[in-house]
């Protein structure tokens, strides 16, 4: 009878370091017949199904009631609650409209997103093969428990941690758990206990694929102890992150509603002690309430928003959030990682060594356009057979297939060994497959070589490859110009020395012989792989991106600083690092930056630094880190371990072509070309879009200064309301409100992207901006009572209704002239290009004709409470409002002369 185990042995034990005996023992299975069916059900009990548990699922109306959680929204509720009280239905009807409206986009937007723990179940895999009651059963991955033995093969992927029992030729892709590029090699033996996770050889890990070989192992992990579920429990842990938009615009809210409270009750009550009729103030409490607060602000913010997400998918970028691409435009640092993100994750021949010189390969990945290149000259390849043996050794002793596709050329098995099957074919070699009268001497991580002999008429033929101290050790001969001669210790010496050389650039080496077999040899490995030939080294690497460098560049002249982040070694993340232009004279390991507090640790990531063999919870320290000295951080990922920091970071950063579906659930925004440019492309968009934020805000801010200190100031003359509540409406939601959206369309401002980042604490309004409100507010209040009170001349009513429409229809053209000096913030808006944001153009023409169809049409009459103007009053009104151009442009100029003092300082 299989005894039972305690539940917490499987979640504690180092099984890496126990031979597979101790495993046997500890969890109480069997190598033949595995578990009985009796003892699974019971562990399935008490352990539960192999399966991530799933947080409670967010509703639907949870997620449209979010978008009402706002302080502008609260206030705008307010206020159409104060305006129902009062009989104005119209403006309660056209408060909520905006709100509606505003709540629908963002409930649209965000219910799109889908949720990064559904991805990791999905990853999960569906079936697997077990052995119960010593036979093999095909059962679901859920039902697996710790115990069981399972059975692996190539293209499985692995459901459960195992602890590898037999192993042949076993090599499993883990680059979506470590971040590891190339496949890793797997053995039976036991590793030390404190070995990184990346090396733990004897252990399989859930979520990753078989890619090579075939081996069984005992489940020692299910659900959510795997180390994939620990990265789901990490992830899941992360609450959403603000934006700085977001931050900013609570800040804002909160400050105006503020002001709209005291201001509002500081009038009415102050009217209502003066004597002036209570209904009376109170109406003019909730006119200044709507005039304080810009009530488009939320609809404008969201729709240029959701304006800035096409722009984005134009440059590739899919945002899962509005808010991400402001947020982007922010970012101060980028982390990245390395496989797939700054490298195109194909495997490529890029040099060969051989006794009689160096030897180029052009090309990148698995296209087998390129050829082969001495000191820069094209090399004739069929005039060198040396190269040509070494080759043809290569394309032998391989398991891996090219193809081309619709999509391009694909590669099926190992990737370096596809690598060398491209090189051969840009020497025109036709492809090989290895039949029965050929003998195979696999590779394993003992071996570190693998050997096929293929037999011939006049004899056989072995051809081996490996890890070159394991095969320049077997080497007692060179061939050198199409001549085997005795290897010296010369040759050893630069066989080494080119080895170390192709090292030290990062490059993964391979040694490629053969040997010439009699047909009477008996074929066993120790005596083939002997007695060998050595053909060459090939140097082969993952290849950097071709734009990756000039991306680089562009972030380094926007102030953005760049971290490699990768599970590879150090040695190749420098030389990576040097090859993309990334400034990077030092490599932390995972290892070594856990010996470092916070505080060392902070210091060295802001040096010219790259990391290796990073673990899921290091690069979601190492963002928490940057995000607590006041940085903006985007993190860029592919696989399950960069999803705790993609969403950690303001804006996480998925790769959409190889990225994993828990690093697309858990980022802000997707890249569907994996391109590393279009991340810096869309920073510049990013930028563009917060620019215009800004911009908008304070032209809102300005019209809406403009309307409270003209309802102020007519307190203190003691007339009457100059502006309704919903003439305010009209103008804050109606007029503003589409230029404001035209506003944001504004194209980008020469030199954005040579500027650093802006301060991540900021205001939306800083003194510059709060000056410019004052200045150009006070001015449009000058032309709203110079108006009411050129016209308030009698005590007809009749003139009075005049007075009022010219105050309102003057406040109106004002603003929209105003508009044209919020097109740049601090270059002349003469040195613009006039017709650059047409949108403008066909928004202020648009809204002036609104308000003429305000004055004229009889129901905007009575709705308005207008009346109809002469052209006299109309040229008067245009006459008074240009001169808002002249004080902005003063403004601006003031501003450009100061930066220029500073600057010569």
């Amino acid at each position: 009878m299989q005894k039972q185990i305690p539940t917490e042995i499987a979640t504690k034990t180092a099984w890496h370091a126990l031979s597979s005996a101790e495993v046997i023992s500890q969890l109480g299975t069997d190598l033949k017949s595995g578990l009985s069916a009796t003892e699974s059900q019971a562990r399935l009990k008490s352990y539960g199904p192999n399966e991530l548990l799933s947080t409670e699922e967010t509703r639907w109306y949870t997620v449209l009631l979010r978008q009402f959680w706002d302080v502008i929204i609260g206030i705008l509720m307010l206020a159409a609650l104060m305006s129902a009280a009062t009989g104005e239905l119209i403006d309660a009807a056209a408060i909520l409209i905006i709100v509606v409206l505003n709540g629908l986009l963002g409930f649209v937007q965000e219910w799109k997103a889908e949720q990064a723990l559904k991805a990791l179940q999905q990853m999960l895999a569906p079936q697997c093969t077990v052995v119960r009651d010593g036979r093999e059963l095909k059962i679901q991955a859920a039902q697996i428990v710790p115990g069981d033995l399972v059975m692996l093969r190539v293209g499985n992927r692995v459901p459960a941690d195992l602890r590898l029992t037999t192993a042949v030729n076993l090599k499993v892709d883990e680059s979506a758990l470590t971040g590891e590029s190339d496949s890793v090699s797997k053995g039976m033996e036991p590793v030390d206990e404190s070995t990184p996770l990346a090396e733990k050889s004897s252990m399989v890990w859930m979520g990753t694929a078989v890619t090579n070989g075939h081996a069984s192992g005992i489940v020692v992990a299910t659900g959510e102890a795997t180390e994939f579920g620990r990265v789901a429990l990490l992830t899941q842990a992360i609450g959403p992150e603000t934006t700085p938009l977001q931050r900013r615009t609570t800040v804002l809210g909160k400050k105006l509603g503020l002001i709209a409270i005291v201001v509002s009750a500081l009038i009415a009550v102050g009217g209502w002690v003066a004597g002036k009729p209570r209904l009376e103030m109170f109406l003019t409490g909730v006119s200044l309430a709507v005039a304080v607060v810009p009530e488009g602000l939320p609809a404008v913010i969201t729709i240029t928003l959701a304006l800035g997400v096409r722009a984005m998918a134009k440059k590739q970028a899919l945002l899962r959030r509005l808010t991400a691409a402001e947020a982007l435009g922010a970012a101060s640092v980028v982390c990245t990682d390395k496989t797939g993100t700054l490298t195109k994750n194909e495997m490529t021949v890029q040099q060969i060594w051989l006794p009689s010189g160096h030897i180029d390969v052009t090309g990148t990945g698995y296209d087998p356009a390129g050829h082969f290149e001495v000191d820069g000259e094209r090399l004739d390849y069929q005039s060198r057979p040396d190269l040509l043996a070494f080759l043809e050794t290569g394309l032998r002793c391989n398991h891996s297939t090219l193809q081309q596709t619709d999509d391009g050329w694909q590669q099926s098995g190992e990737p370096t060994e596809a690598a060398l099957v491209v090189a051969a074919y840009k020497a025109w070699m036709p492809s090989v497959e290895n039949g029965e009268d050929s003998t195979e001497f696999s590779f394993n991580s003992t071996r570190k070589r693998m050997t096929v002999v293929e037999r011939k008429s006049e004899g056989a033929l072995a051809h081996v490859k490996g890890a070159p101290e394991v095969i320049l050790g077997r080497c007692q001969r060179i061939l050198k110009d199409n001549d085997e001669q005795p290897l010296t210790e010369d040759d050893r010496q630069r066989i080494e020395h080119a080895y170390a050389e192709m090292a030290n650039e990062g490059l993964r080496v391979l040694a490629i012989a053969r040997r010439t077999l009699p047909l009477d040899f008996e074929v066993e490995e120790d005596a083939v792989e002997q007695d060998l030939t050595l053909l060459g080294l090939a140097g082969i690497i993952d290849p950097p991106r071709p734009e990756v460098s000039a991306a680089i560049e562009t972030a380094a002249l926007a102030g953005i600083h760049v971290i490699m982040i990768t599970g590879d070694a150090a040695p190749t993340a420098l030389a990576i690092a040097k090859q993309i232009g990334l400034s990077a004279e030092q490599a932390l390991t995972g290892s070594e930056l856990k010996q470092l507090d916070d505080a060392t640790l902070l210091e060295r990531l802001m040096q010219k630094i790259v990391i290796a063999r990073a673990t899921p919870e290091q690069k979601l320290r190492i963002v928490t880190l940057l995000q607590g000295n006041g940085h903006v951080v985007a993190m860029t990922g592919d696989g399950v371990n960069d999803a705790p920091a993609l969403k950690k970071a303001e804006i996480g950063i998925a790769m959409g072509l190889r990225g994993t579906d828990v690093a697309k659930g858990a980022a802000d925004m997707v890249l569907t070309d994996d391109n590393f440019s279009s991340i810096i492309n869309a920073v510049e968009e990013g930028r563009r879009q917060y620019d215009n934020i800004q911009k908008f805000v304070l032209y809102l801010l300005s019209s809406n200064t403009g309307e409270v200190l003209a309802i102020f100031c007519n307190i203190l003359l003691g007339g009457p309301l100059i502006l309704l509540p919903v003439q305010i409406l009209w103008m804050n939601l109606i007029t503003d409100g589409v230029t404001a959206v035209a506003l944001g369309l504004e194209p980008i401002e020469e030199g954005n992207m040579h500027r650093p980042p802006r301060d991540s604490n900021q205001p939306l309004l800083d003194r510059r901006g709060i000056v410019m409100i004052g200045l150009l507010g006070s001015y449009l209040t000058a032309v709203t009572l110079w108006l009411m009170y050129d016209y308030w001349g009698s005590d007809d009513p009749h003139d009075k209704a005049i007075a009022q429409t010219m105050a309102f229809c003057g406040l109106i053209i004002a603003e929209k002239i105003n508009v044209f000096n919020f097109r740049t913030l601090r270059t002349s808006l003469f040195r613009l290009n006039f017709f650059s944001n047409p949108w403008i153009l066909i928004a202020c023409t648009g809204m002036i004709g609104l308000q003429v169809a305000a004055v004229y049409i009889p129901f905007l009459q009575t709705a308005l409470h207008t009346m109809p103007l002469g052209l006299q009053d109309w040229g008067l009104i245009v006459a008074l409002s240009l001169p808002v151009l002249v004080i902005g442009e003063t403004y601006k100029w003031f501003l450009r002369r100061g930066d220029c003092e500073v600057a010569h300082d």
